[in-house]
């Protein structure tokens, strides 16, 4: 009566049969280009690499292991080796406004040269500079402008001395200047004399002096304008001079760079500059007097001021072959954006343009930043200035220190860099579902999101894609050539992970693993080839290092400290499926579960539930149970009927719904007093018109009871029953599907708790006559009969 829904052991797997591989090991096989199964993502990867508008930038979501970050850095790679070298940039000083250094850009492989030619023409001046000022013939030229003014000043310093003696003066030099000396008798007075005068002759002294000074002021200012003009000649000499020097080199560089306009405006700065400031290049004569003095001077502040003429090669994208793509692994603030550094002198921080240095966005600039979205969004300032960054289309520089907190002396506000990038940010579902929905700027900026799925379609295209996969891990890490069986064994795996017959798992990781861990079993054993025995091997192996708690399990099953009967009959009595987990590694557990049913306040007790150890989806699946055995059962009378029923020996929470069409045979079972055979184990939920709906979990819920159940002793009457929907899950270890040959395992399908309840008690359910009436003897008969007792003897207490 119950085979109808026994499973035949060809549908409890998808074998990949070796005949249909055309190849025989790896080693024929081209290496995969590409990625498998992510057509989806693909294409929505690709168009937000080519559309240069802004906000185009893309999110990759997916789960690790599907292929996102090697495919993301392939792809990026692939579309930047056709894009062109970004130009290089370099930092240089302001001579306007030197707390705000000038950007320059330049051809790549430009701003080497340029930075070459700028500091070694300044190095060429200090020497050239420095012979033609301690020359001769600059001697001579400067000579003769001073005796021209010595000449002239004594001229003016006779005239003064006319007008002195006037009045009793005489001016004489000191090192003070001019200063003037009272006369007695035509010649000066000794301090002895000047001691000695009376008052009156001292105030006929002092109103002299007084007019001396109205009569010579008019002298003296031609004096300052003489000394002004000397200083003007001998300034304009050593321009004359440092000129011809300068404009020579100047004009070799605006050769050069002149073709681009900023560049030019600093060449021209730069000379203005160097003219202006022509005395820090000269160089003393070297007498000893001048050691001495040079020897004492600090040499730290010329070197400081030379500085200034220096370049700061901020991106030299010399050594590169096409586009950059940068794949920033540590997104902090100062990586992503650069950081001026910071000297620290006599206790203080100080900087200049020397220390900007630049960040991934700088690096990056030109082409592809490719950046995890965990590690931005945990870094601090690091997510809202990339946001800031993009928004603005400018790369400013930015320092943290006065808002961390520091004394820092000097600072500066670089000019911000044109940036011209697209930015790839690989996370999940779960961060990128969470953004958009809280972030504003989130889906202004990432208008494309590229979806890595983490299975596939099981086709003959795609099997050969992943043999391809294998072949290209085999060139490229230096693993063995797989055989076809063993290539057959992974494809079976692969379904396996996927919990599908007709997908392919694409979370890549995993079938890797098993690749590197098949290699090595192969090297233990001195093999060629890599086989079906060694993925088998590896794939058992990486089983047991991880299945201890299942052990620990099962051995307490065998020894009845966790009791679970697998033979015989029970009233409200019958054996649910779990699935457990310890990491990567998951596996099912069965559990006994229980009910009491007694007349009482009508409603199903959930002992889990009133504990606060049932989660929320557990509860929901109890209280369908009521709207099921309402609707089926109280449609005439209410129900007075109380259920209690519980997971036993269970200490830790309980979620899900996958239990709920076991918890439902449990109950019906207790009501009709009924037994059911304990042989069965079930999982599935349902809903509340009784439809079983499908689980996740079916190969490991339906292994841990078959383990059990070989530990216990295989009787030929145990299986399990699970949702039809489930069928195409069903991915099972040889050893069940040799089981299920043999007859010594069953495995059921369902898709109605009626046919269910069937299976499990050997009655069947029963459908209504055309009176509303059950068949004598059915589980629903046996049901109503009992619910219609204990409504009666309700109404007769009310009575």
């Amino acid at each position: 009566m119950i085979n109808r829904f026994r499973l035949e052991p060809e549908t409890l797997t998808s074998p990949c049969y070796i005949e249909d591989l055309a190849f025989e090991t790896t080693a024929n096989l081209e290496p995969l280009k590409g990625i498998i199964g992510q057509d989806r993502a693909v294409k929505a990867l690709e168009f937000g690499l080519k559309i240069k508008k802004k906000g185009y930038n893309v999110f990759i979501s997916g789960l690790s292991g599907t292929g996102r970050n090697s495919y993301a850095n392939s792809i990026a790679e692939k579309f930047a080796k056709e894009m062109p070298i970004p130009n290089d940039w370099v930092y240089v000083y302001n001579f306007k406004n030197p707390d705000i250094p000038k950007t320059l850009s330049m051809e790549a492989g430009t701003g080497q040269q340029f930075k070459k030619d700028i500091e070694g023409m300044i190095n060429q001046f200090k020497k050239e500079i420095s012979t033609a000022f301690n020359g001769t013939e600059y001697e001579t030229k400067k000579n003769e402008i001073i005796r021209e003014f010595q000449q002239k000043n004594q001229e003016i310093v006779n005239q003064l001395n006319e007008t002195a003696k006037k009045f009793g003066f005489l001016f004489k030099e000191s090192e003070q200047g001019l200063v003037t000396v009272p006369l007695k008798e035509g010649r000066p007075m000794t301090q002895e004399e000047y001691e000695n005068l009376s008052i009156e002759e001292m105030e006929k002294l002092r109103e002299n002096s007084n007019h001396l000074g109205l009569e010579t002021l008019e002298i003296f200012n031609k004096l300052r304008d003489i000394e002004q003009q000397l200083t003007q000649t001998v300034k304009k000499l050593d321009e004359k001079i440092a000129y011809d020097i300068v404009n020579y080199h100047i004009n070799k560089l605006l050769a050069r760079y002149g073709h681009r306009k900023e560049i030019t405006k600093y060449i021209n700065a730069l000379e203005k500059d160097i003219l202006e400031n022509v005395d820090a290049f000269k160089k003393p004569k070297e007498d000893k007097k001048d050691m001495a003095q040079l020897l004492m001077m600090p040499m730290k502040s010329n070197e400081n001021f030379f500085n200034r003429y220096k370049v700061n090669l901020f991106i030299d994208n010399s050594g590169l072959d096409y586009a950059p793509m940068i794949n920033e692994t540590n997104p902090t603030f100062a990586n992503l954006l650069g950081t001026i550094e910071y000297k620290n002198e006599m206790g203080i921080l100080k900087t200049d343009f020397m220390e900007i240095k630049p960040g991934s966005l700088h690096k990056a600039n030109g082409g592809f930043l490719i950046v995890q979205a965990k590690e931005i969004l945990t870094q601090p300032f690091a997510w809202e200035t990339l946001k800031r960054t993009l928004k603005t289309g400018e790369i400013n520089i930015e320092s943290l220190n006065k808002q961390m907190g520091y004394v820092v002396t000097s600072s500066l506000k670089p000019e911000a860099i044109p940036m011209d990038i697209k930015l790839i940010i690989i996370g999940d579902a779960y961060i990128y579902h969470t953004l958009f929905g809280l972030d504003e700027d989130f889906k202004k900026l990432f208008k494309i999101m590229a979806d890595f799925d983490v299975e596939m379609l099981k086709d003959n295209d795609n099997i050969f894609k992943m043999a391809q996969f294998i072949a290209s891990h085999c060139k490229e890490v230096g693993l063995r050539d797989f055989d076809k069986t063993a290539v057959a064994r992974i494809i079976e795996y692969s379904s396996r992970l996927a919990d599908n017959q007709g997908k392919l798992s694409s979370r890549f990781n995993q079938i890797v693993e098993i690749l590197y861990e098949a290699d090595a079993w192969a090297d233990f054993q001195n093999e060629a080839l890599v086989t079906k025995d060694h993925i088998e091997k590896a794939i058992q192996e990486k089983i047991y290092r991880n299945s201890k708690y299942e052990e620990k399990l099962n051995e307490m099953f065998e020894e009845g400290t966790l009791l679970l009967d697998v033979a015989g009959e029970k009233v409200g009595q019958i054996n649910g499926l779990a699935v457990m987990g310890t990491g990567e590694y998951s596996f099912g557990k069965p559990s006994r579960i229980t009910a009491s049913t007694y007349r009482g306040k009508p409603g199903i007790i959930n002992i889990e539930r009133e504990v606060k150890k049932s989660g929320s989806l557990h509860d929901k699946g109890v209280l369908i149970l009521s709207g099921y055995l309402g609707c089926k059962y109280a449609q005439e009378k209410p129900l007075s009927l109380s259920v209690s029923i519980s997971f036993e020996q269970s200490y830790s929470i309980i979620d899900g719904d996958s239990a709920s069409s076991t918890e439902l045979y449990c109950i019906l079972s207790s009501i009709a007093q009924v037994p059911i055979k304990q042989s069965i184990a079930v999982t599935g939920s349902v809903n509340q018109k009784g439809e079983i709906q499908p689980i996740g979990g079916v190969n490991e819920k339906i292994e841990g009871f078959y383990d059990v159940c070989k530990l216990k002793g295989l009787t030929g009457d145990q299986g399990v029953i699970i949702p039809k929907q489930n069928i195409k899950n069903l991915m099972l270890k040889e050893e069940v599907i040799k089981a299920v040959k043999e007859g010594r395992f069953h495995i059921y399908a369902i898709g109605h708790v009626d046919e269910g309840i069937e299976i499990l008690t050997g009655i069947s359910a029963g459908e209504r006559d055309e009176n509303g009436d059950y068949p004598e003897g059915t589980i629903n008969y046996l049901i109503t009969s009992k619910l219609k007792v204990l409504a009666d003897e309700e109404e007769k207490e009310k009575e």
